[in-house]
């Protein structure tokens, strides 16, 4: 049971801040903040989970019983987050690409603190036994800004690329053999970037947080695995009977001047092959939903919505349906899972031509982060545009992707990579 309080805020913006730098004394940390993007599907507009009370952390084997063990067990809010390579605990497929973070493939805690921000409203969340720190803790929070628990060593870091260009368009080339033989239709190829080298987790954050304001935000921190994640794309909610599932396929570049904004913009929306990218990717989580909602009920409210954020323009669309009865929180995970635009059409098949192709094992890049509520509803978002850190080894990475059809120009999806890797080489190099 969970003892809560409600205060007014009068400056979202500060209590954001304060919030996230008093977090830093703990070694479990999730931090979902929605930028200020009002959306009609969005329950919160910032929470923090903090403080492990008990926790899950396990590898692809069984994952998903294991998380539906633990969900069950633990019957309260849930955080944590799914990596990409939970696809080999639901399909006959592995993974033997180089894999320098090392994060677990699946890691969930139930925080004992947990602050829910609602337009001017803070609902402050704490189980029973730890409740009477909630006025300390508030008072701490609203008096002191900088809480770092620990000093990071910093260095200037070079980026490296895993992939050359060179070597990036022979494998584009590979892919589309593949597609003109009718293996797949479509496959989203990522490459690598890394560094080794400190960084000071929440500075980086803040700072890539800033440049891009994105509607899935995310500052995870699990011991010395960090994730800093400037994500625009849902995944999968569940709100009562509801799944809402929003893939993004189809960017283009942002221009300071606002003629040439104006024009990249109609051009991506005019743009043939980005348009079948994103109905290929539509009909995949279509197919994926059809598996696990109620009859007739799977249909798509927005196909081909322009959506403009201050890095790149994107092609998102909404599918919408209502899930069975039978159908648990868990079970609607394992159904989609991973997320049809981060894998490609057939999504098995893409999978298994992915891993041959590509030279860095994925990890939490295209996994999920968010949560899971005592009522067996959920929110994940897809970890994309994200900067992940072990400390430990003090190793950097970032990865980028596009997806290669029939259509794909090589050097224009190269061009592509370089655009959605913009921001995180300006964090991390200057």
């Amino acid at each position: 049971m969970r003892q809560t309080k409600k205060i007014s805020v009068s400056n979202i913006k500060l209590l954001k801040k304060q919030l996230l730098s008093w977090s830093q004394y703990s070694d479990s940390v999730i931090w979902l903040d929605s930028s200020d993007c009002k959306h009609k599907y969005s329950s919160f507009d910032a929470i923090l989970a903090v403080d492990a009370n008990t926790s899950l952390t396990t590898s692809f084997h069984s994952a998903f019983e294991k998380l539906n063990n633990f969900k069950l067990r633990v019957s309260d809010w849930i955080f944590g987050y799914l990596n990409y390579d939970l696809k080999n605990d639901l399909e006959d497929l592995k993974s033997d690409n180089i894999d320098n973070l090392d994060f677990p493939d699946l890691f969930f805690f139930q925080p004992k603190k947990i602050f829910f921000l609602k337009d001017n409203t803070l609902t402050i969340s704490y189980l029973n036994e730890f409740s009477n720190l909630i006025n300390e803790d508030l008072l701490k929070i609203q008096t002191k800004i900088d809480f770092h628990s620990k000093t990071f060593p910093t260095n200037k870091l070079k980026i490296q690329q895993r992939v050359s260009k060179e070597r990036y368009i022979k494998q584009v080339g590979i892919l589309k053999n593949h597609i003109n033989r009718g293996d797949i239709y479509e496959a989203n190829y990522c490459q690598e970037f890394y560094s080794y080298g400190g960084i000071d987790p929440l500075d980086t954050f803040n700072k890539l947080h800033n440049l891009s304001l994105p509607p899935f935000s995310v500052f995870m921190k699990n011991n010395f695995h960090f994730l800093l994640s400037a994500s625009p794309e849902r995944y999968l909610k569940k709100e009562r009977r509801l799944l809402v599932s929003q893939p993004i396929k189809g960017t283009a570049k942002r221009s300071s001047d606002k003629l040439e904004d104006s024009k990249l913009k109609a051009d991506l929306l005019a743009d043939p092959k980005e348009r079948s990218e994103n109905v290929m990717i539509v009909d995949l989580v279509r197919n994926d939903l059809s598996r696990i909602a109620k009859k007739g009920s799977v249909n798509v409210e927005e196909l081909h919505g322009i959506y403009s954020f201050k890095q790149v323009h994107h092609l998102i669309s909404t599918i919408k349906a209502n899930i069975r009865k039978d159908i648990s929180s868990v079970d609607a995970i394992r159904a989609s899972f991973p997320m049809g635009s981060m894998t490609g059409a057939p999504k098995i098949s893409a999978m298994k031509i992915i891993d041959d192709v590509e030279d860095s094992k994925r990890g939490l890049y295209s996994g999920a982060v968010g949560y899971f509520t005592p009522t067996d509803d959920f929110d994940f978002n897809v970890i994309i545009r994200s900067i992940l850190y072990n400390s430990n080894i003090s190793y950097v990475s970032f990865s980028v992707g596009s997806a290669i059809t029939s259509k794909s120009i090589a050097i224009n999806e190269y061009n592509e990579c370089l655009v959605k890797a913009n921001a995180m080489h300006k964090v991390l190099e200057n």
